[in-house]
């Protein structure tokens, strides 16, 4: 059975065994909008539970449109055009692009220009760069944020002093199935978005990381979407324009105005295509990291392997696929939180430690849940066979041979699923 898995920019082509009990779960397809631009221009001028967008902001008010870095599909030459059209009666002084990177690190200009770039219209980069001032989050420079309370949770809220300062902030980016706070999108922008390390760090606790709640799909009574949402509200001003995508990165659906009407709307309309229900976890589960720029390092291809895990049977296989060219990475503490640990077991230990704080433990802290229910084997191209075994991982250079080999020791009636798409696709037991 022939299947191409999304991997890089390229793809990666698999062929398993026709005798094999194989289920190829993927999102259910959504044709593009026929005009993607003509969508988005009516969402900002008749949006949920708001005046059009050019009505909300005064000529005088200064405003911050938030996009999210490149570890995100989000199409920012189409969204961000459409977005400073309907502010053209601001002075573009008054007016920052803010690129909400949370506790990674800033993109470069290179990387900027192709985040903004079109295939149609490859000048808007140049546009963008040239008029507008750009912001990007250091959630580590703490001279850079600015106090603006506490949340229910007991959390302090710093944000970036110069979204903060802004009266209206515009949230952009796109909804998909999140595998801690349910679904992306939404108040993610500002925080972990444009948060210091402090916030972050209270936010992706243990606790809250741990609860059954902060999984795929769920919002109320997930504590970290609820926070992040309450930290929108108490940072106030916020207009959304969030966007669904299909596989080829075509926009399907536009949700803009009020943050919770606007994100409710776009986070059920995704549901439909992305939660697909099995009847039984399976033996082995193949899956990517949506291929780029979702894969580009390990860190983000734990979202495709906690995919795999709501429907691999406990002890079994994940064979999980991502490029990695961006490796580890070097930046952040969690590959340093994996070198340090002996085993998935130790280093959850150390996490859920009394007092334990750390830069990048919530990814540290769901890859060790993930393994501690199933074998995980990696394929990435741009990691060592010395670097997957350092992140606790079981190297894998050939995935159909990995699969046929373990497969051939269950024996008959061993039950095999694939994830194309990655998290683009989250199954679960009913």
């Amino acid at each position: 059975m022939p299947i191409n898995l999304a991997y890089g920019k390229t793809g990666l082509p698999l062929d398993l065994p026709d005798s094999l009990q194989i289920t190829v779960i993927e999102p259910r397809f959504v044709e593009g909008l026929r005009d993607e631009a003509a969508a988005l221009r009516e969402a900002l001028r008749a949006p949920l539970g708001m005046p059009p967008l050019r009505d909300v902001v005064k000529p005088g008010d200064r405003v911050g449109i938030i996009f999210s870095d490149i570890t995100r599909a989000t199409p920012h030459g189409l969204i961000l055009p459409a977005v400073l059209a309907e502010l053209a009666h601001v002075p573009a002084s008054q007016i920052i692009l803010c690129c909400a990177l949370g506790t990674h690190r800033a993109n470069t200009e290179a990387e900027l220009r192709t985040m903004f770039a079109t295939s149609a219209t490859p000048e808007v980069a140049d546009w963008l760069l040239a008029n507008w001032r750009i912001v990007q989050n250091d959630a580590f420079d703490t001279t850079t944020q600015v106090k603006l309370g506490e949340t229910s949770r007991g959390h302090e809220l710093w944000l970036n002093r110069a979204i903060a300062e802004c009266d209206v902030k515009v949230l952009t980016g796109f909804i998909e199935p999140h595998f801690f706070a349910g679904f992306s999108g939404g108040g993610k922008a500002l925080m972990p978005g444009m948060a210091g390390l402090r916030t972050v760090l209270g936010n992706h606790d243990a606790a809250n990381i741990s609860s059954t709640n902060a999984t795929w799909g769920v919002t109320h009574g997930n504590p970290i979407w609820e926070e992040v949402m309450e930290a929108a509200d108490m940072a106030g001003g916020v207009f959304l324009l969030n966007v669904a995508l299909n596989k080829y990165k075509q926009i399907t659906g536009v949700f803009a105005g009020d943050l919770h009407q606007a994100h409710a709307a776009g986070c059920a309309f995704v549901r439909e295509t992305a939660m697909a229900p099995v009847a039984a976890p399976f033996d082995i589960v193949i899956t990517t990291n949506s291929g780029y720029p979702l894969d580009l390092n390990l860190y983000q291809a734990v979202k495709g392997m906690s995919a795999a895990a709501k429907v691999v049977r406990a002890g079994g296989l994940i064979v999980c696929a991502a490029e990695c060219w961006d490796g580890i990475p070097d930046h952040g503490l969690y590959g340093q939180l994996l070198r340090e640990a002996t085993s998935p077991q130790a280093l959850l230990d150390r996490i859920l430690a009394p007092d334990f704080l750390m830069q990048d433990q919530w990814q540290a802290q769901i890859q060790a849940q993930i393994q501690l229910k199933a074998d995980v084997h990696l394929y990435a191209d741009g990691l060592s066979d010395t670097q997957i075994r350092q992140s606790l991982l079981t190297p894998c250079r050939d995935i159909a041979a990995t699969v046929r080999a373990r497969a051939a020791a269950i024996g008959p009636g061993c039950t095999i699923c694939v994830l194309p798409e990655g998290p683009q696709t989250i199954p679960y037991v009913v």
